[in-house]
């Protein structure tokens, strides 16, 4: 069974693909969630926080480029955008706690992203959350 870490890694290549402009992305989710093994529960969680994130794009791109400091937000990295929006989503809409998101962000920027993102993304979230 998939974690929920799993389904959010997921997600983060679904908002990554959505972005390179792949607007029919959530058509084939259920081929890319099952490719990942992530069925039933996670599944479910993984829908919601795409179709959240999606939903509530305007305003969650509004609030990170609030709390970007000295920084263009379209020179930011796809993965790092899909990160802060999935992260800033939890945190702003579902209310997750802040203190797991942030860190689930984190741990993905490691994962998914260049060294200094991390950082990057641990701040801006913090921020956000504030």
């Amino acid at each position: 069974m998939a974690t929920r870490h799993q389904a959010r890694t997921a997600v983060v290549g679904l908002l990554y693909a959505y972005d390179l402009g792949n607007k029919n992305i959530a058509k084939f989710s259920d081929e890319i969630l099952e490719e990942d093994k992530i069925r039933n529960k996670q599944r479910d969680f993984s829908h919601s926080l795409f179709d959240g994130t999606i939903a509530n794009l305007k305003m969650i791109d509004e609030e990170v480029q609030k709390h970007l400091k000295d920084w263009d937000y379209d020179a930011i990295g796809k993965v790092e955008k899909a990160i802060m929006r999935l992260g800033a989503y939890e945190i702003l809409v579902a209310k997750t706690d802040r203190a797991i998101i942030i860190n689930e962000a984190v741990e993905l920027a490691k994962e998914l992203a260049d060294e200094k993102s991390p950082k990057f993304i641990n701040g801006v979230l913090d921020a956000i959350g504030k």
